[in-house]
Formats: structure tokens, sequence, C-alpha cells
């Protein structure tokens, strides 16, 4: 089941650092006086006069064209109901941060404090030069029937409200899959829908245009079946009232084959399930508790197709596969609307991709070794890196198609790469990693137990279900920092390994360590001596299979935590050396720099031994290694002994590895830069794409890199990642944050499931 979030959490999240989760960043140089003259003033009147002369032009000179306002009145939000505007902000925000982490759209929200409808709408079309389209969100049914249609009526640019059509675009996707599954027509069959709101109605009239038939549809909302004799049933619901002789939830679903949820949790019962037609269709959607709960209602029908909204399960009915990539679609072409060709579009979109191969990234982020169109997999994942090159294209085209494209593309390939170059997998990789943990979580031994971010990173985890932490420290004093720190770590076991009551597996461990290490100088007293220190009894409780990672280092200094997992587990079979790797998340994709942490000064066998052990971590993440052996020269421009190192591990590599992707010895930034690569060294191995992985000619260099990346340019990072071990032993940097461990314990994970 989802783990409940702790309200001191969320509130840290949201209040630490820079309050909120968007700021606003300049997207040209501002460093000296001529630049600033260029952007204010006197160089900002050209562009002006540009735009007066030319209205279109404001696509041209501003950020119009990427800008999307997120607008609520606060009157619906989430579960929580008319909290104010005020309150609603946060969504808002997040909003906005899901628009720009999914496709690249910029976003200010803007919150209204009215409930009049007209005074909404004035102050909405007002707006319309500032931005490239309207996403209205959390704005209560009826109110928001009626300000959609009044601004895409006024409006010209792209207008949607994603409560009503998100879920409905996804929906449908969902159930023409669903319905190609049992073999059934979208024409004859029967569905019921439990919920009146926005989003039932929009669903709904959704399925209609796909082609479901009004006679086929049976509403209901809280007061039971919509019927034609009710009063007072607005325009909305009276298009979907029946005269059948069906007057409850119950009733309607006797035979039907298809029910849709939006409304409230725990309102279907098995025996409900179990009285509609061969082969059901059960999408419960209401959040968090669906109206009857996945293993409830396949336990029930074992031939359902079970969707819920909610993330724990298969088939995910989740708005963030549909509004991202539908309005970078519509601002692409700068469309004026987003109409109903637009949207089914989408639904064709999405319901084509979930047909197609899965990619490698999406299998390992769900733990799965092979997801395929099926019963359990009706929709695209979120993490699917396809959504955006495939739901974009099909609704800027629909646009075009449509008549509502005022800049139409003409070169679709090239759109194609622009889309797939706007967003990096620096986000992505971090959910593939959390998600494949969550798959399969493993027992983590904490060895500095006795600090507060380390507790916290150990609840996280638990809580999420990355690992099963385990905490090695003085019992009285962990649970005094718990007690102090407000924490809930509910029975994560808590191991003294000095208490008394650890006598005999201290002994047990001290008697495996003086096996492994009587011919190095140990006896058996300096053996049982040793085992008291953490590092070393963590290591062995790994080694023993008493735990299946360990995580330590926070507080001591790097070799005294390498050192225990050397002697206690050793190297992987073959490897002489072992060697640290970093992962950088960049705005390019993720970054892997090696060796960062080991070794001084390898000679160049030994850079290919940790190239050769880098390449192998990469791939693990499913990710292709393209590898570049970095130094101050380039391709023996320069002489010096790192230089012809690096050249010589190259020529090894390339001999030992032909189908290894790696080259060099090359300077840093043309790695990167593959269109002066390719102008000055057309023959790289490098030029087609640059690399995703450096190799360091020593300690020195790719220490001060990685630092120097992580600080001064501010991308978040995993590791190190210690290489070349059996077993998953991860030493934290000191001062690492309560994030940076969470990411370690997952990355460990996901290595201990491999092993």
């Amino acid at each position: 089941m989802e783990k409940k979030i702790r309200r001191e959490d969320a509130l840290e999240y949201h209040a630490k650092g820079r309050p909120g989760k968007i700021e606003v960043i300049p997207t040209k140089e501002t460093n000296t006086q001529r630049d600033l003259t260029l952007a204010y003033s006197p160089g900002v009147a050209e562009p002006c006069l540009e735009i007066a002369a030319n209205i279109e032009d404001v696509y041209k000179y501003t950020a119009k064209g990427n800008l999307v306002a997120v607008i609520s009145n606060g009157t619906a939000v989430l579960g929580l109901g008319d909290i104010g505007p005020e309150a609603g902000k946060p969504v808002m925000e997040g909003k906005g941060l899901l628009f720009k982490i999914y496709a690249d759209i910029d976003v200010f929200d803007i919150e209204l404090n009215t409930k009049d409808v007209d005074e909404f709408v004035r102050t909405v079309k007002i707006l319309e030069p500032t931005f490239g389209g309207v996403n209205l969100e959390d704005i209560k049914a009826p109110e928001c029937f009626e300000i959609e249609e009044r601004l895409k009526k006024d409006l010209h640019i792209p207008v949607m409200h994603d409560d009503q059509h998100g879920t409905a675009i996804i929906s449908a996707a969902a159930l023409l899959n669903a319905l190609k599954l049992v073999g059934k027509k979208i024409e004859d069959v029967k569905i019921v829908v439990n919920g009146a709101g926005a989003s039932a109605i929009s669903c709904t009239k959704l399925y209609v245009s796909l082609g479901a038939r009004i006679e086929n549809i049976v509403m209901c909302d809280s007061k039971g079946v919509i019927r034609t004799e009710r009063t007072a049933l607005d325009d909305r619901k009276s298009l979907f009232a029946t005269s059948r002789d069906l007057h409850t939830l119950e009733e309607a679903m006797v035979g039907c084959d298809v029910f849709i949820g939006l409304s409230k949790g725990n309102v279907v019962s098995q025996d409900m399930v179990r009285s509609m037609a061969k082969d059901a269709i059960v999408f419960a959607m209401a959040n968090p508790t669906p109206e009857i709960s996945y293993p409830e209602a396949t336990e029930a029908r074992p031939d359902i197709i079970m969707a819920t909204g909610r993330s724990d399960y298969p088939n995910q009915v989740n708005n963030v596969l549909g509004f991202p990539f539908i309005f970078r679609g519509a601002l692409d072409v700068r469309a004026t609307e987003i109409n109903e060709a637009m949207k089914l579009a989408a639904v064709h979109a999405l319901a084509d991709l979930a047909k197609k191969t899965v990619p490698d990234i999406v299998n390992l982020a769900y733990g799965e070794s092979n997801l395929m169109f099926g019963r359990e997999y009706i929709i695209p994942k979120p993490v699917d890196p396809r959504l955006l090159t495939t739901v974009a294209p099909a609704v800027a085209k629909a646009a075009m198609d449509s008549g509502v494209a005022k800049h139409p593309i003409t070169d679709w390939e090239a759109y194609e790469l622009q889309l797939a170059r706007r967003l990096g997998q620096d986000n992505q990789i971090s959910r593939v990693i959390l998600n494949k943990a969550k798959s399969n979580p493993k027992r983590v031994v904490f060895a500095d137990a006795e600090n507060v971010k380390v507790l916290k990173a150990a609840q996280q985890v638990r809580d999420e279900g990355i690992a099963f932490p385990i905490l090695l420290g003085e019992t009285d004093k962990v649970r005094q920092l718990i007690k102090e720190n407000s924490l809930d770590l509910g029975n994560i076991p808590i191991i003294d390994p000095r208490a008394p009551e650890q006598d005999e597996l201290i002994q047990r461990f001290a008697d495996l360590y003086y096996e492994k290490r009587k011919r190095k100088g140990v006896n058996a007293t300096e053996a049982r001596k040793t085992m008291y220190y953490r590092n070393y009894f963590g290591a062995m409780m790994v080694e023993t299979g008493e735990a299946d990672a360990l995580i330590s280092g926070l507080t001591r200094n790097y070799p005294d935590t390498i050192r225990p997992a050397l002697q206690v587990i050793g190297r992987e079979p073959g490897i002489q050396k072992v060697a640290g790797m970093y992962i950088l998340l960049t705005k390019r994709g993720p970054l892997f720099f090696s060796d960062t942490t080991v070794n001084f000064d390898p000679t160049a066998e030994e850079v290919v031994e940790i190239t050769e052990m880098t390449a192998r971590a990469v791939e693990r993440f499913n990710i292709k290694p393209r590898i570049a052996l970095v130094s101050y020269s380039n391709f023996g421009s320069a002489k010096g002994e790192d230089a012809q190192k690096m050249n010589r591990a190259v020529e090894i590599l390339q001999q030992k590895h032909p189908d290894m992707i790696v080259d060099g010895e090359i300077q840093a930034h043309l790695a990167f830069n593959t269109e002066l690569l390719r102008q000055n060294h057309p023959f790289s191995k490098l030029v087609d794409e640059g690399a995703n992985t450096l190799i360091f000619p020593n300690l020195s260099a790719s220490n001060i890199a990685y630092n120097l990346m992580g600080e001064a340019a501010g991308f978040d990072i995993i590791g190190p990642i210690l290489l070349g071990i059996r077993k998953p032993v991860y030493v934290l940097q000191l001062g690492s944050s309560e994030r940076e461990i969470v990411n370690i314990v997952a990355t460990a994970v996901v290595e201990a499931q491999g092993k």
C-alpha cells in the first residue's frame, strides 16, 4: 500500500531554502553592462518596435510561446475542497513543476481571489498577451464548465481545464486498449459512470466522441442513478439521464461491461464487480482511495481489467501522461485552441504507445523484465521517455489538420529531435533508481545511526518502501535522537555491537574475520575487538547475509570505511583495484565520473580496469556508456605523463572491446561539443552523441571536477558508488544531505537486487 507522507516532511520540503517550488531564471547573458543595456534600456526598444509592427513577433522575441498560465481560484483543490486561492498556491506551483520537468514548459501560477465567473473570465482575458496557453486548475463545478467554454470562445491561445480533460484523455486511451484486449467494441459496451462532476462529465463526453452510445451509458451521482424524471438537473447531467428502471449503483452494475469511478472510495463491493459482464473493465479512479481496491477487485474477478489512480498498482490513470505533452504540441504550432481533434489525437497516441515494445529504462524503473501490452499494462508509464516525442507531435499534427495551427511544422524529424533534446535524463534517472528499488526493497544497514540526517533518511526509505533499514549505534542515544526530532521509525531494529546481548553475534563475526585475516597479522583477540567497530560489524552483516548493503562514511574518513569493506567482503573476482563513481544529474542527462575517490594516480592498465568497471555500472542503469578518457591533450596534441597514460589506456580498451564507445585522450569540453569535435577530429567515436562517462587521469582531477560541478553548477549528485566490491558497500561523503543519502540507499538496493 502507498506510504503516508508525514505532515512535518511535507512542510519542511516546501519551506526549506527558497520557499516554494519554482523560480524565474534568466535565459540570456547578464554579466556585463552591455548585456544589461541589451536586456533592458535602450536595447529592449528594438524588439518592442518589431512586435508593435508585427504582433506575431512576440513569439520570436519573448518567452510567450513557451509560457503557460496555471490559473485557479482554489475552489476545488485536490480532495481538499474550497480552501481558497492562497491555500491552493502550493498545488499550482506543483503543476508548474510538472510542466517543466516533463515538457520543458515554463509556468506562472496565478491564483485569483474571486468566485464570480464574469470576474474570473475577464481577468484571464486581459492576461492573454502574456501567455502562450492557459491551464485552468481546481475550479469547482459547474462554474468550471462555463469558465472554460467562455475562455475558449474568447481567447486565441490554447485553454484547457485539466481536471476535466486530463483524466478523460488518459482513461479513454486505457479504455480503448482494454476493449481491444477483451474483443469488445466501444459502441456496443454498457458503461456505468459513478460520479457526475467535471471529470466524470468530460470523461463520458470523450467516450461518446470515440463511439460510445449515450443509450448504453448510465451515470450515477450521490443521489443514485441520474434518471429523466429527476428535477433540477442541469444541462450536463440531463444529457446522460436514463429512463431505464435503474435507481442504484448496485442495480446499474448488473451486466455492465465497463465501470468508470470518479466519485469516492469504497462505494463498490466485490459482489457488485461479480455482477458485471464477462471480461469486466473497472476503472476505480477516486483518489487516494479507489471505489474498490485493486486487490479486492482482482480477487473478485480473475477476468477483470483494472485501473486506478494509484501508482502502487498496474494501470495508473495519471494526468501527467497528458497535459505536459498536449500543451507542448499546442504551443509548438501556436495553436489557437485545444480542440476535440487534438484531444482525440492524444488519446490514440497514448493507446498506440502502450502497444509498442517497452524501453529497458521503463522495465528497470518498475522492476520488470519485460513489460508488454496486456491486462496489467494498458497505458504507458509516466517515466516512459517516449511520451514527449509521441504525444506532442500527434497533438501538433492534429492542430494543423484541424486548421488551428498558426505556425505549422514542416520538418517532423527535426521537431522530434528538438523534443528529445529539450529534457535530459536528470530527473528520469533518479525516478528510475527509486522505482526500481521500491520494486524489491532490501535490508540496508546504516553504520552512522547516531546522526539526525541518517535517521531522517532511514525513515524516508522505510516510509517510501525503498529499503528495510537496520541502525547501528548506542540504543539509548539513537532513541533519544528519534524522540528529540519527532521521528517515527516504528520497529526499525537498532543494534549496538557493544551491547551484551550481541556477544554471540560478535563472536561469530570475530571467528569469520579471524579466518579471513589470520595470515594478515590478525589474531583472535584482535578479531573480536575489531568487530566492535560499526563499519566492520556492518560489513560482516552484509558478508554473512544478515543485511544486503552497507551505508557508512557520513562521520568518518573515506579510508576508514572502505578498508573494512575490502578486508571483510573483498573484491569481485578478477578485480585488482576498486574505484569510486559519481552520477551527476544534469540537463543534458546523467554524467558518470570515475575514479573520484580511491586511486591517486592509476597506471594505464589500472585506468583500463576502472573504465571497464564503470562501463558495467552505467549499463546497470540501462544506459549505453559513451566514454571519454579526459586529459589536457587531444589525441596526442600535447606530451606529458597523464596524456600518454590516457592515450595508452584508450589503445588497450579499443583492442579489448572494439564495440565499446570509448575515445581519448581528449579535453573535457570536446567530449561534449560534438560540432567542434567533428570539425577537428571527425574520426572520434564520440562525434555522434558526445560523452556521458568521463574517466580521469588521477584522483585530484576527478575529485576537483565533480565537486566543482556539484557546488558551482548546482547539479544533484548520486555517489560515490563503490565499484569492484563483491557486495554493495556505499561510502557517504562527509556532510551528505538527507536527499543524497536516500539516493545512495536506493542505488545500493538496486545493486543488491542484481547481486
